[in-house]
């Protein structure tokens, strides 16, 4: 297909959208569901996403239905894919874009366009079989970032595309939650900074260091920071509380006391945000909050966070982006010094002293 303008094309009624991956690339995704919307205002649009992760979308209203099949976990095999390949084909989908673009997802969607009677147009990420549209690559290449690559993929189908940075809809209960929270411990709008210090077991090479976030979190309060907010889920209990213990009752520690939705309306009040590439800092993207991520083994280019508002910081050794589990050095986190990261975000707190003067 050459030269096709979807964009608000009538005759697309019903769209699915494939996402499985991580936290990140799923709130990255938002940002290209928030385009389809818009761009199809009266289609409806089913969601393919895996667990847990379903959870963002129960009530989103851009959202028509929930397409949640386990495929790695109790639906991993045959029995998956024969159940993701009659759902599909029963809901005869004008229009399929793969977001996934993995061995996994074109094996299936290849089937559905070998076996299904209904031709949807196929839409991916690289150019291959079995999709129709699809950007110039042949493979993911790593100099875009994830949403640049998304957009690409939906401009091959002259869908166009402009939201600039993720959009999750947050719950009235938990928009409520959040208030209470920053009222409950004192968190004035720009008077804090929330850090963001852990990321899952697995990926422990990609933290920066409790000792580091403590040099950080001293240097931001001695900056004029009322308060500094430590956030993180299970496998971050222990990072922030040895943070909290060695900084003083000006620091906040929330590791563990929220819900994924609590996490947006607190960033949208901090002053700065930083933290390691883990799923938490994608969710502050979908605020408007200067952003720093610190990066190490993973390369900034694939993992940082959506939208002009995000800088990442990363040592320049021939060793980084190395995506290792383990190592023996950890140099490239070590390179980082809390002064760097605090230059990152200085001028946003020089701003915030002249604006308190001029009041």
């Amino acid at each position: 297909m050459h030269n096709i303008h979807l964009h608000g094309r009538a005759d697309i009624r019903r769209i699915l959208l494939v996402k499985w991956s991580a936290l990140g690339d799923v709130i990255i995704s938002t940002a290209i569901l928030e385009d389809l919307r818009q761009a199809f205002p009266n289609a409806t649009i089913d969601l393919n996403i895996l667990p847990p992760w379903d959870r963002l979308f129960r009530q989103d209203t851009r959202v028509n239905n929930l397409l949640v099949i386990d495929l790695r976990g109790q639906d991993k095999g045959w029995k998956g894919v024969w159940r993701w390949l009659q759902t599909v084909r029963r809901n005869k989908y004008d229009l399929v874009i793969d977001l996934q673009s993995n061995d996994r997802s074109r094996f299936l969607i290849s089937a559905l366009r070998i076996l299904s009677p209904v031709r949807p147009i196929l839409m991916g990420n690289r150019r291959s079989f079995p999709y129709h549209l699809s950007p110039p690559w042949k493979s993911k290449p790593i100099e875009v970032a994830a949403l640049d690559q998304f957009r690409q993929t939906l401009a091959a189908g002259g869908i166009q595309t402009g939201t600039p940075r993720p959009v999750l809809q947050i719950p009235q209960e938990n928009l409520e939650r959040a208030a209470q929270m920053l009222k409950q411990h004192g968190l004035s709008p720009q008077g804090f900074a929330a850090l963001i210090p852990g990321c899952q077991a697995a990926g422990h090479l990609k933290r920066w260091g409790t000792d580091n976030y403590v040099a950080l979190a001293r240097k931001l309060q001695e900056a004029g920071l009322e308060k500094i907010v430590l956030v993180g889920g299970k496998d971050e209990i222990k990072d922030c509380a040895e943070i909290e213990a060695a900084c003083g009752e000006w620091v906040v520690n929330l590791c563990g006391k929220t819900e994924i939705f609590d996490l947006v309306p607190i960033f949208a009040q901090a002053k700065v945000i930083i933290g390691n590439d883990t799923g938490p800092t994608h969710l502050a993207s979908c605020t408007e909050r200067p952003i720093v991520v610190i990066c190490g083994p993973t390369d900034p280019r694939r993992v940082k966070p959506a939208g002009d508002n995000v800088r990442a910081i990363q040592a320049d050794l021939p060793c980084i982006n190395c995506y290792q589990k383990e190592c023996d050095h950890h140099s490239c986190m070590k390179a980082i010094t809390p002064e760097m990261v605090f230059e990152m975000v200085k001028p946003e707190l020089e701003n915030n002293r002249v604006e308190s003067r001029d009041l």
